[in-house]
């Protein structure tokens, strides 16, 4: 399969499952015509396939362009994820020597054991991406990004499944972090 036929039917899946039109309103408190579940996608079986092998050649293609060498990619629990995963199984399933690596970050530090915030494979040592499932203010990503500052990470720009056009990429991007997003809103109603 291409790379574009699985763009178009992660695009259908997230059409399908994740995209409600109505009266919503959102985590910010905002009101908004569209709702978008991520996870009823990106914890499908075909779905988190697509989701990793369509956010996999992103983050390859970033990572080239801006000459890095990432080592570790994950986000605030729960939305990112089974993409943090998705996108590291990836990352093995194509043979590739210098794999991904996969960790999440907890909204709150663990109260308990080492009182850890960031759980999983993160090495601050090298280049990490932020992921997310839907940005619509940008909060959460950089909410993601201040934790893994905090544990010395550096974080070479955000990988998005969805960017619901309302002000999220620029507000991410204003604290200086590139966005790359997989759909807009406009890709998917």
């Amino acid at each position: 399969m291409s790379l574009e036929s699985d763009r178009t039917e992660l695009a259908q899946i997230l059409r399908t499952k994740s995209v409600k039109t109505g009266k919503f309103t959102l985590a910010s408190g905002k009101e908004s015509d569209l709702y978008v579940d991520c996870r009823v996608t990106t914890l499908d079986a075909r779905g988190a396939v697509l989701v990793g092998r369509v956010l996999h050649d992103l983050l390859r293609k970033e990572e080239a362009a801006k000459g890095l060498s990432i080592g570790s990619l994950g986000g605030l629990t729960m939305g990112a994820d089974p993409i943090t995963l998705a996108v590291a199984m990836t990352s093995s399933l194509a043979g590739e020597t210098k794999l991904i690596q996969a960790f999440n970050v907890r909204k709150e530090p663990k109260g308990h054991g080492r009182g850890k915030r960031i759980e999983g494979n993160f090495d601050p040592s090298q280049p990490v991406v932020v992921v997310d499932d839907v940005i619509t203010t940008g909060d959460s990503t950089l909410k993601a990004i201040q934790a893994i500052e905090e544990e010395g990470g550096k974080v070479a720009f955000a990988l998005i499944l969805v960017d619901r056009q309302e002000g999220g990429r620029q507000n991410i991007e204003s604290k200086g972090y590139p966005v790359v997003a997989a759909y807009t809103r406009a890709d998917l109603v």
